[in-house]
């Protein structure tokens, strides 16, 4: 099924951000999960190092990520490319919402500095 429908996404909160599933191997994604992030003002996600490669463009708003130490504020357009194995941090320290669209390997897991590992339900 080489096309996926606005209303066929299939949305998923936690740690208090919103993330709308578009591709994945239930959709038809066999290597790639594709989806976007919607990050409320004033949200800061816990870091976590990621099992995959993951990729990042800004929609709308503003947001700060943190990959492998490095830091940079980002804005609509802008995008940026996490390495398999970096820890990962996101923030939005604005008042405004921001979204972004993210891909990635299929199957990614992330690991929170607690050493729990958390499978996001919409890579798999």
């Amino acid at each position: 099924m080489p096309f996926i429908r606005g209303d066929e996404a299939v949305e998923y909160e936690i740690h208090g951000g919103r993330f709308v599933s578009y591709v994945r191997p239930g959709t038809g994604g066999r290597d790639l999960a594709a989806w976007r992030a919607e990050i409320p003002a004033g949200m800061v996600g816990p870091a976590h190092v990621i099992s995959h490669e993951e990729t990042f463009y800004v929609l709308s708003g503003r947001l700060r990520l943190s990959i492998g130490g490095e830091t940079a504020e980002l804005g609509a357009g802008d995008a940026a490319v996490a390495p398999a194995g970096s820890e990962l941090g996101v923030a939005n320290t604005t008042d405004k919402p921001a979204h972004m669209w993210v891909t990635t390997r299929a199957g990614l897991t992330a690991e929170l500095a607690d050493g729990s590992t958390i499978a996001p339900p919409w890579t798999h």
